[in-house]
This record gives structure tokens, C-alpha cells and sequence, in this order.
């Protein structure tokens, strides 16, 4: 296995169990790539996972401009699957959370927050890709700053300085004498907490989805030699279950994003007394 943390390749293609070599488990090294263009060390380079962000980008424009530069009363097909896919976020989550009448003006910016995640999700599963692009921390912490800033400037549009007090401690003088501790443990928690765990957590679930899934991947290789081929064949079918699994998850860790920023912007228009 090579040396450089750098590689592109998660595992070597020539080791095998019972060739004395061992076994090539993935790690944090298969999270990163040489530079596509440029280098490490003056920080300026373009790599796989900006390849990807990149192309993901491109793709969603492209599906919803396809689907919608000549709109019909009959939609066709792919107009058909982006309306259904835009409604569902819509009305599903914005209108469900914020509120028709309230929620409209901000369902441009989920509906691409769900689509951009989903899509950089799905990565994971697309041949000669292989790779989620929302493995890398810096992705989902773009994204929840985003959300964060909106949540930010929003609550004080609405409620002014006091109000925007308030909403972030939590303020309700009913708890009488807990209610500075509890004050402080709100502010901590949604200034500094909450922008956190909503990068966390899209992370942390790709990133153990993609670990996972190469395991699996690297094993169903490794153990194909000699009598290691019957554990090859159950490791394998392991990888179509980890595949199947994480269909599910990239779609619900995008729709758990959308959801939770829905509901970081009802909160900053409800009032606090």
C-alpha cells in the first residue's frame, strides 16, 4: 500500500489474502487526492471532490433548465419528474414547517439546498466517481453557514435587537430563578451548537457511508484468492446491501438538511415574549 496520504487509489489492485500482504483497510487517506491541477503546498490546487462539486453543480442547472426552459400545460417527462421533485420540497417541507404564505419567498434557496446535497450525495454511488463530495467537512460547513447567516439576519429584519435577544436565549422569565442558566445554554446552544451539529451531521453520515461502503468494496477484492473466495462472494453481496442502504440515506440526510434549515427560519419570525 502506498506510503503518500495523497493517493487516488483507495487500495492496492494487487493484494490479495494469502499473497503475504496485508489487509489494505481504508482510512482517512481515502478521503484525499492529488491535485488535479496545481499543488498541495501553495495551497492553490483543484482536486476530485472540487471536480465533483463542480460537475454536480452543472448537472442540477442543467436537469431544471431541460425541464423547464419551454414549459407546457401537459408537462412531459422530465418536466413531470423536476415539477414532482420541487413540489415535494415545497410542499412537503417549506410549506409544512414555515408556512404557505411565509415559506414561499424561501423556496428557491431549499429546494437548491436539497438538490445540491442530494446531489453531491449521490456521487457515492456513481461509477468512476465513487466519492461523496459531502465526506469533506468544508462542504457542509459552506452550507450551514449559509443557513446560519439567513437564520442570523432574518431574526434580527424581524424582531430587532431585543427580539433577536430573546429568540437565541430562549427568554421566558416564567422560569424565574433557572432562567439565567437556561439563557446561557440556549445562546451557547444555537449560536455556536446548532450551526455546528447542522454540518456535523450531514458529514458525519457520509462520511461513515462511504467507509462503509469501502470496506465492504476492498475486502470483496482482497479475499478473492484461494479458499477466500467464498467470504469474497458474502462481502460482496454486503456492498449491493451498503449500496442499497445508502440510496436511502443520501436522500434522507439531504432532506434532514432542508428540514432542520426550515425550521431554523420559522423560528427566527416567531415571536418571543
Amino acid at each position: 500500500m502506498s506510503a503518500d496520504p495523497t493517493q487516488v487509489l483507495a487500495f492496492e489492485t494487487d493484494c490479495h489474502i494469502f499473497d503475504g500482504c496485508g489487509f489494505p483497510s481504508p482510512g482517512l487517506h481515502s478521503f484525499l487526492f492529488e491535485p488535479l491541477w496545481g499543488d498541495h503546498d501553495s495551497n492553490l490546487y483543484f482536486n476530485k471532490p472540487m471536480l465533483l462539486a463542480l460537475l454536480g453543480s452543472i448537472v442540477i442547472v442543467g436537469f431544471f433548465w431541460a425541464a423547464f426552459r419551454k414549459p407546457k400545460v401537459v408537462p412531459g417527462k422530465l418536466q413531470m419528474v423536476a415539477e414532482a421533485g420541487y413540489d415535494f420540497i415545497r410542499r412537503g417541507v417549506v410549506y409544512e414547517t414555515i408556512g404557505k404564505k411565509e415559506g414561499e419567498k424561501y423556496v428557491p434557496l431549499v429546494v437548491s439546498l436539497f438538490f445540491f446535497v442530494w446531489m453531491m450525495n449521490l456521487w457515492s454511488i456513481i461509477p468512476v466517481a465513487q466519492f461523496p463530495v459531502t465526506s469533506i467537512i468544508a462542504y457542509p460547513a459552506v452550507l450551514a453557514l449559509v443557513v446560519y447567516v439567513t437564520w442570523i439576519s432574518l431574526t434580527f429584519k424581524r424582531q430587532g435587537f431585543v427580539g433577536f435577544f430573546k429568540n437565541v436565549t430562549g427568554y421566558d422569565k416564567s422560569l424565574g430563578p433557572v432562567l439565567p442558566l437556561a439563557m446561557l445554554i440556549e445562546f451557547f446552544s444555537n449560536i455556536l451548537i446548532r450551526p455546528f451539529t447542522h454540518a456535523v451531521r450531514l458529514f458525519a453520515n457520509m462520511f461513515a457511508g462511504h467507509t462503509l461502503l469501502l470496506l465492504f468494496t476492498i475486502a470483496s477484492w482482497y479475499l478473492l484468492n484461494g479458499i477466500g473466495i467464498a467470504y469474497a462472494g458474502v462481502s460482496f453481496i454486503m456492498t449491493v446491501v451498503m449500496t442499497a442502504f445508502e440510496l436511502f440515506i443520501q436522500a434522507l440526510q439531504a432532506y434532514v438538511f432542508v428540514l432542520l434549515t426550515c425550521t431554523y427560519i420559522q423560528g427566527a419570525m416567531a415571536e418571543h415574549h
